[in-house]
């Protein structure tokens, strides 16, 4: 990357900048590493695909859940107390997933994974917002997402290779990770922070509502669409765990290759304008994935799908932590919060839509991003009535 690309998303000097980077990967990585390799994981723990998938949802729920509150206490306790702490906890959930005799117990472990990662991602995007100048905001939070799309792109390359081998393997690399990030932290703010609990009343904003909506939608149709894509992979197309791996990871590749550009976009374009370009991205890749009658479409529209969420994510993640200089990282862990509730739900209304009415049911995900679009439009109705 070059001097100037990588200007405006330089922190402030003395700050170490590189693990708030890293660790974004973390979370998107562990929320979509059982996907490609639910098969593996049934047959190990005497299971079925269809209980095992719900490891998604297990992951999911618990973190969403968590994040409701995760940043607000983050804020009352230190970021960078609370992040090492996470970091640890996460390591020894990766374990408990390892060591899982069962599949209920390997569900539980997944869970206790989801409550862990609560408490590093939206430390991270307050993070950044606070040591990044601001006009350079969109392009930084660009490189985050980024990250979380190498850890989409990661996830079904190192899943898929290791559900070959044994799919227990594939928690070594993400654990791994977080033993690295707990050695070295991250800077977590640019200086003393308020003393007292953070404002709770400071969170509720229109801004941070709009953010909440467009993520729950977000993740709605991208969680479904990398489920289903593993599924139609399979039945459509016969594709073993080596390749449903490499069709998945187009996902993250394409996230990730598209990051710095989103980003700069987002500072040139605003947030609003951003979101219905992503939006519409987002339901034509969709599309296409599901109604496309070869692997090289649905490869396609994966890739698509990646392009688009990375950019909404950029998107949700400025608007929530600028939403509130009170309680940043409160405000970042309510949006993400509601992005994996739309990720919870996903596996539970996309799966037996599919599973009764094949690709109709998969081409029916494109209703989030259009539901997204309406309410963008009235967002921005609405404010522009009041302005006048």
């Amino acid at each position: 990357m070059s001097e100037q690309a990588t200007a405006g998303t330089r922190p402030r000097p003395g700050v170490r900048a590189w693990p708030l980077y890293v660790g974004g990967f973390l979370g998107p990585y562990a929320s979509t590493m059982v996907t490609p390799m639910v098969h593996e994981v049934a047959t190990g723990l005497r299971s079925t695909p269809e209980v095992a998938a719900a490891a998604v949802t297990t992951y999911m729920l618990p973190f969403a859940a968590v994040m409701l509150v995760s940043g607000t206490l983050a804020e009352r306790w230190g970021r960078a107390r609370t992040m090492q702490v996470s970091l640890v906890a996460f390591v020894v959930a990766c374990a408990c997933c390892v060591l899982a005799p069962t599949i209920g117990w390997f569900l539980a472990a997944r869970a206790l994974q989801g409550v862990t990662n609560a408490f590093t991602t939206p430390l991270l995007v307050a993070a950044i917002t606070d040591l990044v100048p601001r006009a350079g905001l969109g392009r930084a939070l660009g490189l985050f997402a980024g990250m979380q799309a190498a850890g989409q792109a990661a996830s079904p390359l190192v899943s898929g290779p290791a559900a070959a081998l044994d799919w227990r393997l594939a928690f070594a690399f993400p654990a791994l990770v977080a033993v690295v990030l707990a050695v070295l932290p991250p800077t977590m703010t640019a200086g003393p922070r308020p003393t007292g609990p953070p404002p709770v009343r400071a969170l509720l904003n229109r801004d941070l509502a709009l953010a909440c909506g467009l993520s729950f939608l977000c993740y709605l149709a991208a969680v479904g669409l990398t489920v289903l894509a593993i599924l139609r992979a399979e039945d459509d197309f016969g594709l073993g765990p080596w390749q449903r791996g490499l069709l998945a990871a187009a996902f993250g590749v394409a996230g990730l290759l598209a990051a710095p550009l989103l980003g700069r976009r987002l500072d040139a374009f605003g947030p609003r304008r951003t979101g219905v370009l992503m939006n519409l991205l987002l339901a034509a890749g969709l599309l296409v994935a599901a109604l496309g009658p070869s692997v090289a479409l649905l490869g396609l529209g994966i890739a698509a799908v990646g392009v688009a969420v990375t950019g909404l994510r950029t998107t949700v993640n400025a608007i929530a932590a600028t939403s509130t200089d009170g309680n940043r990282a409160g405000a970042a862990s309510l949006a993400l919060a509601f992005q994996f509730f739309g990720g919870a739900l996903a596996p539970l209304i996309w799966v037996p839509l599919y599973t009764d009415v094949g690709a109709a049911g998969f081409a029916a995900t494109a209703v989030a991003p259009v539901a997204a679009l309406v309410l963008l439009a009235a967002v921005r109705d609405r404010q522009t009535v009041q302005d006048r």
